[in-house]
């Protein structure tokens, strides 16, 4: 068996004999890093297109490599029906009951009949069972089902947030993004918008650049607000008015309102955020494949969320750094209508940035199609490798061959049309021709037996089903650590509920807003609290750390007193969610200790605020020993393991490049030495077989003189027969040459092995020594510069409770507040 687990590569099938219709013995194992130019499948309904791309990603999950999989029809969520026992009850449930009936089995028998498939399949591709079982552990696999509740869902509404002020600061990127997003926002609205003459384009553009350009991030009833009313009067040279009229502006609004009031809207704003980052990466670190299933949605839905996905993606990639080695996969299946060769739908720019952007961030691409005229040529000709399986029509194979060419020429490399053409008519199911522009010629292999079970599209159903242990629970409006009050009166009140209290001017209050999720019809109890908001400077030199952080720090009020310094009891407070509001109408409060209510109380508490965030606060920093690489502040340990992850890699990668530099002249040399070698056998043969006849003809000549010449022996007979006798001996010295020759031979060989062998293991030893398994995780920690602690302030806060119908408090704030 081959071991191809230790190598880095990913093992795709064996090659095939197009005359014989037989597989070689030796796997085709493709280079995980190649795939960093981009690779496009292409093949008809039943070519075997899917099963190749489910390889793919099988492979890219066992190398610890994360993708998001975007999953027009449903095919793809295969990837989670991965059974390391298989065993026919495994097999069971995933079985159409239509399906075993036409085979004429029950459905047990039929699962059976799959477990038995399956168990063989693996072992003709020379695949241990327990691969499946690496798969799993290796990487999650989780179906995102956004528009609906059937797997995790997504929400877009964040996606009008501002991006990072690296695309801000960059005009063209922020055009880009801009224009895109609306295209995308256009298309849900059943607006087919031309960015250059569109009023509504132009309009909502402005909008979204303006308040991004400000940092300001938008939602759609704020969007509809501004559509009615823009915060500018002026378009380019012409006023507003003159461009979209305020009957027009409210019509648009509309359309986005009867949108945002949809009951089938309301799935788009429920479920986890849309953040790149957490779909690539668990909150441990490991990696996982995000299957985007997109089958349940509208053409329009589609457009539009493939639309920002592929925006937000593009904003993740850029806060990457370069690298050379493959870190993250995007895969689309089915790409028909999003990278058109004429149309230019919203999809299509920030696909084409992708393709040409991408390698440098070592981001990968793999897009499907059953049509190469489905694609762009330029998207063609970015794509480094090619597989290509059983096309429909004669059309399909002249543009595949034109765009083949294409790509050979832009990186240089041969390419022999003719040869290329007599393949691709020749091919069938499941065997591809895989045109590789980082190797020397194309070559033609059969996909190996997949370790998920192929069962075709899942339904939402069985996506529900398969999903159902891993949707977020929902949480709380407050965390648990937040406390609660239970004291309550016999008539249904909280006893200590009273109108606000008088305070002096110069103590400043902030009231935090009540969450979104609590009934407007609740009662509102503020409850008092101290906050400290302040700044620190943590600075090391060694570490490579200056970093200025906003600190804030909660002392929850229970008693009637408060101590002199309360700050150990106090908890990380979230700043982003410290806005202050106005007070619930109607609300009461509950009783202020005496010390709350003189000024210079918060002036004490300053001081040893400050005492306290040199004593207590510190910047904690995970380090990795082995790659000697600190986290970036505020970095979480999950985020932190996954960038070890691909840190890792990259280290393996150079370090498998240097020893390639190191082995490889002397294993040339010795392989030239071998076909010397080689040489020197045939030409010692030749030389024997010739030497041979020659001796043969001679002692032949010398009998026939004897036999039929004179009857005494005469001395030319004699002559010849010492001749003859030198003849036989140069042969037999021949003969002995073949052998020192063959054993020259064998003792090249040898050493080539043993040269090739340690080249190996040398690489296995440094594959090993990179493995997630060997890299930990240690947290230091750096104290603030104590002449740069500031405090910005320390005032009064009061926190809302929900009154319930009997008299129990319950925190009305959001859940964001706590940090811990």
């Amino acid at each position: 068996m081959y071991d191809y687990e230790k190598l880095g590569v990913f093992y795709l099938g064996r090659g095939y004999d197009m005359s014989s219709g037989q597989t070689a013995p030796e796997p085709v194992l493709y280079d995980a890093k190649d795939l960093t130019t981009h690779a496009v499948i292409v093949g008809m309904t039943g070519s075997g297109k899917t099963g190749l791309g489910i390889t793919l990603l099988e492979e890219a999950a066992i190398d610890n490599i994360p993708a998001i999989v975007i999953d027009p029809k449903g095919d793809l969520g295969n990837l989670m029906l991965t059974f390391p026992n298989l065993q026919p009850a495994d097999f069971a449930p995933w079985i159409e009951p239509a399906d075993a009936l036409r085979q004429g089995q029950t459905v047990d028998e039929c699962a059976a009949q799959r477990a038995t498939q399956w168990k063989a399949g693996l072992a003709e591709w020379d695949q241990p069972v327990d691969r499946i079982a690496r798969l799993r552990a290796a990487a999650e696999v989780a179906i995102y089902t956004p528009g609906s509740d059937a797997g995790r869902q997504l929400t877009v509404l964040k996606s009008l947030d501002a991006p990072p002020q690296a695309i801000r600061d960059s005009s063209d990127a922020l055009r880009e993004r801009t224009s895109t997003t609306v295209s995308g926002l256009l298309t849900l609205l059943g607006i087919d918008a031309d960015p250059l003459r569109s009023r509504e384009h132009i309009l909502l553009s402005n909008i979204l650049e303006q308040a991004w350009k400000a940092g300001r991030n938008l939602d759609l009833p704020q969007l509809i607000r501004e559509i009615q009313s823009p915060p500018f009067t002026q378009i380019g040279v012409m006023d507003l008015e003159s461009i979209m009229p305020v009957a027009d502006r409210r019509q648009l609004a509309m359309t986005v309102n009867n949108v945002l009031a949809s009951p089938a809207f309301a799935s788009w704003t429920q479920g986890e955020r849309l953040d790149i980052q957490k779909l690539l990466y668990t909150s441990e670190g490991r990696p996982r494949l995000a299957i985007i299933s997109v089958a349940h949605l509208s053409d329009q839905e589609r457009m539009f969320f493939i639309t920002i996905l592929l925006n937000e993606f593009l904003t993740w990639m850029r806060s990457q750094p370069g690298t050379s080695s493959l870190r993250a996969l995007l895969y689309m299946d089915e790409v028909f209508g999003y990278l058109p060769p004429t149309a230019n739908p919203p999809s299509k720019l920030p696909l084409l940035t992708l393709l040409k952007q991408a390698r440098a961030f070592g981001v990968g691409l793999i897009l499907a199609t059953q049509n190469p005229v489905d694609l762009d040529y330029k998207a063609l000709s970015n794509a480094g490798t090619w597989f290509l399986g059983r096309l429909q029509t004669e059309r399909d194979k002249a543009r595949m061959l034109d765009g083949l060419e294409g790509a050979s020429a832009t990186a240089g490399v041969a390419f022999d049309r003719k040869r290329i053409e007599t393949i691709l008519s020749g091919l069938k199911n499941r065997v591809f021709l895989m045109n590789n522009v980082h190797e020397d010629e194309p070559i033609v292999f059969q996909t190996r037996w997949a370790l998920s079970y192929l069962r075709g599209p899942l339904t939402r159903e069985q996506i529900r089903s398969l999903m159902e242990k891993q949707k977020p629970v929902a949480t709380a409006p407050a965390t648990a650590a937040t406390p609660t009050a239970t004291s309550s009166s016999p008539g249904g009140t909280t006893e200590s509920a009273a109108a606000p209290p008088i305070l002096p001017s110069e103590i400043r209050q902030r009231h935090i807003p009540v969450a979104r999720n609590v009934s407007r019809t609740a009662g509102i109890v503020y409850r008092p609290a101290v906050l400290g908001l302040g700044r620190a400077h943590y600075v090391d030199s060694k570490l490579g750390v200056d970093v200025w952080e906003d600190v804030a720090r909660l002392v929850v009020l229970h008693g009637d007193s408060v101590a002199k310094d309360p700050w150990d009891d106090s908890e990380a407070v979230a700043v982003k969610s410290l806005q202050n509001d106005d007070p619930a109408a109607d609300a009461r409060y509950a009783p202020l200790p005496s010390e709350c209510q003189r000024a210079t109380s918060y002036k004490n508490w300053t001081s040893t605020f400050k005492a306290y965030l040199y004593r207590a606060v510190t910047l904690p920093l995970n380090y990795c020993p082995q790659l000697d690489v600190y986290a970036e502040p505020g970095t979480s340990v999950g985020d932190f393991r996954a960038k070890l992850v691909h840190a890792a890699r990259e280290r393996r990668d150079l370090e498998i490049e240097k020893l390639k530099k190191k082995n490889e002249p002397a294993i040339a040399r010795l392989k030239e030495k071998a076909r010397k070698a080689q040489q020197k056998v045939e030409v010692e043969q030749q030389q024997a077989n010739s030497a041979t006849m020659s001796a043969a003809m001679t002692f032949g000549s010398s009998v026939l003189g004897a036999l039929f010449g004179r009857k005494k022996l005469s001395a030319a007979n004699a002559g010849r027969a010492t001749t003859s006798f030198r003849a036989a001996t140069r042969a037999a010295d021949q003969r002995g040459d073949i052998k020192r020759a063959e054993a020259n031979k064998q003792a090249v060989e040898e050493d080539l092995t043993q040269q090739e062998e340690d080249f190996a293991a040398q690489i296995d030893q440094l594959k090993e020594s990179f493995t997630e398994d060997q890299l930990t995780v240690e947290t230091s920690a750096v104290k603030p510069r104590k002449s740069d602690l500031m405090i910005d302030e320390v005032t009064l806060v009061w926190l809302p409770f929900a009154v319930s119908a009997n008299g129990t408090l319950t925190p009305a704030f959001d859940s964001e507040l706590l940090q811990s």
